[in-house]
């Protein structure tokens, strides 16, 4: 009998920020001083990106505002501010670009590297751990995990981030120009927005690792039965494991259901605040070009910053479930190498010398349960060069014996030598 090894899927939960410090050094490489730079480079096209697109509205207002005044200058001043707006417009699209083109690279290695690890992981770990593994369960962890390292790196750093920094620009614009009330109602819709949004998407998650434990289930209760098809057909087992199959779908879907009516209700939680909050500025500035102290071009440029604000903002939303996903996702890949390897070499100890080859077991015992002995005391040699048959009939330690001596285990007593 052999003690089962903890399903990743259903281990204690790793800290999000555990899973985050697990992940940076991979975003800062040590010694890879080309994939730094990039880095640095992103970081500044992100922050120029973001100076563009803040200035797009203003240059906006200032066009209006000239269109609105001296018909005399419609020749030179407009055609000048609507070049900047679009010089700006384009500015903002492209340094974003070329932000994510240069992060490119950085993505994918930070991808390979944890896979790799991840691979060479598995491989340290004892035959114990691979015996009663759920192959399709490991398989679909390492999977999952490695997309949700892609998705993190890419709309945490480059979407959160900078939406938060719009949020502070913005609300700071609207403060120096039309007063603290409009730009107080701006960051408290923001506030209220953001709020529901985690309070929804935290209540959602239990639902979307349901769907992903079940997922597990039923991705491993399927490559096991097609892993073992000759057995399954030696005893017309087609109907059961279809059955349990089955069954595992059937969670799944449940799960899937919940999942999908929560995030409808999410959602409109979330237009419903969008529209408050919109309406209940776009009302503010209405009321002060009618009043004489704001201008067309003041109207027009708050309804541009409003609606380049809450777009994005409506998009972290769904950022935000993505991330909490990945989180979910390489969490579960990197509990893998929190495994420990149950064979492992003293401290210290000296690579294998062979000089003459004789094998020896001296007074042997192992057990891969506490509660049942395999081998008890068991002695004998092979001398160099020489053929020993071992013979017993099943269950009697045939296979333990060869698995002891390429050091699957560690003997529970006793001692291997060569």
């Amino acid at each position: 009998m052999r003690r089962d090894h903890a399903d990743p899927a259903n281990s204690p939960r790793r800290n999000d920020w555990q899973t985050i410090k697990t992940l940076a050094p991979y975003l800062w490489p040590a010694g890879e001083q080309a994939l730094r730079l990039r880095v640095v480079l992103a970081m500044i096209f992100l922050a120029a990106a973001k100076g563009a697109s803040v200035a797009v509205p203003y240059v906006y207002k200032q066009a209006i505002d000239a269109l609105d005044g001296n018909q005399g200058a419609l020749i030179a001043v407009p055609v000048m501010v609507l070049i900047s707006y679009g010089v700006a417009r384009v500015l903002a699209q492209a340094l974003g670009e070329l932000r994510d083109a240069v992060f490119a690279k950085v993505a994918q290695r930070a991808i390979r590297q944890a896979g790799l690890k991840t691979f060479r992981h598995l491989h340290r770990l004892s035959l114990r751990f691979h015996l009663d593994r759920k192959t399709g369960g490991v398989s679909r962890a390492v999977e999952r995990g490695t997309k949700g390292i892609e998705f993190l790196l890419r709309f945490m750093l480059f979407n959160v981030v900078p939406t938060l920094v719009e949020v502070i620009l913005t609300c700071g614009i609207l403060w120096y120009l039309f007063g603290i009330w409009m730009a107080l109602v701006a960051f408290l819709t923001i506030g209220v927005y953001i709020a529901w949004t985690l309070a929804v998407t935290e209540w959602r998650i239990q639902f979307r690792r349901t769907m992903n434990a079940t997922d597990n289930e039923a991705n491993t209760k399927a490559i096991d039965s097609l892993l073992n098809f000759e057995t399954v057909k030696y005893f017309g087992n087609e109907d059961h494991e279809s059955r349990r199959f089955d069954k595992a779908l059937a969670r799944y879907e449940d799960a899937a259901v919940k999942s999908n009516t929560s995030l409808a209700f999410l959602n409109i939680g979330q237009g419903a605040i969008i529209a408050i909050g919109l309406t209940a500025i776009m009302w503010m500035a209405a009321d002060g070009v009618v009043a004489g102290t704001m201008t067309l071009g003041d109207f027009a440029m708050v309804n541009a910053y409003l609606i380049q604000l809450y777009m994005p903002l409506n998009f972290l939303g769904f950022v935000y479930r993505e991330i909490k996903q990945s989180l979910i996702d390489m969490e579960q890949m990197f509990r893998l190498l929190d495994e420990n390897p149950e064979v492992a070499d003293s401290p210290g100890a000296k690579p294998l010398a062979i000089t003459g080859g004789e094998l020896r077991f001296e007074n042997v015992s192992f057990a891969y349960d506490a509660r049942r002995e395999v081998l008890h005391d068991i002695s004998f040699t092979v001398p160099a060069g020489k053929t020993v048959a071992i013979v017993g009939p099943s269950g009697s330690g045939k296979s333990t014996i060869s698995r002891l001596l390429f050091r699957f285990y560690d003997v529970s007593g006793g001692r291997i030598t060569i």
